[in-house]
């Protein structure tokens, strides 16, 4: 028998690779394994896509439409006030809605079909497998928000209206305050009979449902000057450039089409608010193990809860009502949208829960984190 001299055997190639199954970080094929698996259950991506993109798409056309067809009885379709009611008003709560699902469903779906002794056998870390649902369910769930929420930030400034509607009275829009006041002047019964000021009442100016009718003289209206003891046209005139000068911050806070700023904020603030409704809803369903219970607390949660914890003050519950993930995400709600669940910074304001941003912040993140670990910790511990 002869050997080589000076030659070594060869290890197995096997032998040389090491084995990662046991890290807890996830791979990227079992990101896109789960990804493939949230994509294929079409029941939960129709309603995603009917709830966030359909529903405001619809809502759109149907203006659209209808202003094209009778313009003089529909208003525009888009514009800031359709854009913040769309927005606080359909967006927010369903978007939280159906994140929920797809989380719980993401979190009970592989004890369901009964494939999760089949993903232990594998060897692969339990929290890389629950990890890995994570960036899979936001692929999912933020990208539809993003498309339905990018439908009505176009269709909102570009079919936004072209004059503004300030206390009833039809004001051009984007006036400077000096423009604003000479505007005033030329339309001064306009501004004194609709406009809100603190001040004397001009008793020969006769005011009607629509607005301005005229000039009362011992009681005819439309004479050309006024009664003794009453002020004159100048007078007048001069009057209303003064409640326009007092009424223009008002009135530049008043937007034809949202300001950029606006909508990016908004569209920040709605991606928080589905990643806390597809995160809360994955640590609920992979902790009871099962999607419909799960589905119908977070419901529960946005629906009740929520509103009725925010709107209401109980004493010596307070720090717990400031624990509730929605009234902090109310609180962070951007300035110029309507009123969400009594918090925010909307018309209504006051009705909101007294907050610093920091407490609010320092809530979400236990939210997120917490749920996380609960539901990591639950698989880690489920009998396979």
């Amino acid at each position: 028998m002869t050997t080589l001299q000076g030659v070594e055997p060869s290890a197995p190639a096997d032998a040389a690779a090491p084995d990662h199954r046991g890290s807890w970080i996830p791979t990227w094929s079992m990101v896109t394994t789960r990804f493939m698996e949230l994509r294929r259950r079409k029941g939960i991506m129709i309603t995603i896509f009917v709830v966030v993109i359909a529903l405001p798409t619809v809502f759109l056309a149907i203006r659209l439409l209808l202003h094209a067809v009778d313009p003089k009885s529909y208003g525009v379709a888009g514009g800031a006030n359709i854009f913040a009611g769309l927005v606080a008003g359909v967006m927010y709560v369903f978007g939280f809605i159906v994140a929920a699902m797809l989380g719980c469903t993401a979190g009970s779906i592989d004890l369901s079909e009964g494939m999760f002794r089949h993903l232990v056998v594998t060897g692969r870390s339990r929290l890389a497998l629950y990890l890995a649902r994570i960036p899979a369910g936001l692929a999912i769930i933020v990208s539809m928000v993003a498309v339905g929420f990018a439908i009505i930030c176009l269709v909102c400034s570009f079919a936004a209206p072209t004059t503004v509607s300030y206390d009833g009275a039809t004001v051009p829009a984007g006036l400077s305050q000096p423009a604003f006041v000479n505007w005033a002047g030329d339309h001064w019964g306009t501004v004194i009979c609709q406009f809100n000021f603190n001040g004397p009442n001009f008793g020969n100016v006769e005011c009607g449902p629509n607005g301005f009718v005229g000039i009362a003289k011992n009681g005819v209206p439309g004479a050309p000057t006024s009664s003794a003891g009453q002020p004159t046209t100048a007078q007048l005139r001069a009057a209303a450039m003064k409640i326009a000068a007092q009424n223009y911050p008002d009135y530049a806070a008043i937007f034809l089409s949202p300001p950029i700023s606006l909508m990016v904020g908004s569209g920040l603030w709605l991606l928080l608010e589905t990643t806390i409704g597809f995160i809360v809803g994955l640590g609920l369903g992979s902790l009871l193990g099962q999607r419909t219970v799960s589905v119908i607390l977070m419901i529960v949660l946005e629906i009740v809860l929520t509103p009725l914890l925010s709107r209401n003050r109980i004493p010596y519950l307070l720090n717990a009502q400031r624990g509730l993930v929605g009234v902090a995400t109310g609180h962070l709600e951007p300035n110029g949208l309507i009123t969400v669940v009594g918090s925010g910074g909307g018309p209504g304001g006051n009705l909101r829960l007294p907050e610093t941003t920091t407490v609010a912040v320092i809530v979400i993140l236990a939210w997120l984190v917490g749920w996380t670990v609960l539901g990591a910790w639950r698989m880690a511990k489920r009998d396979a």
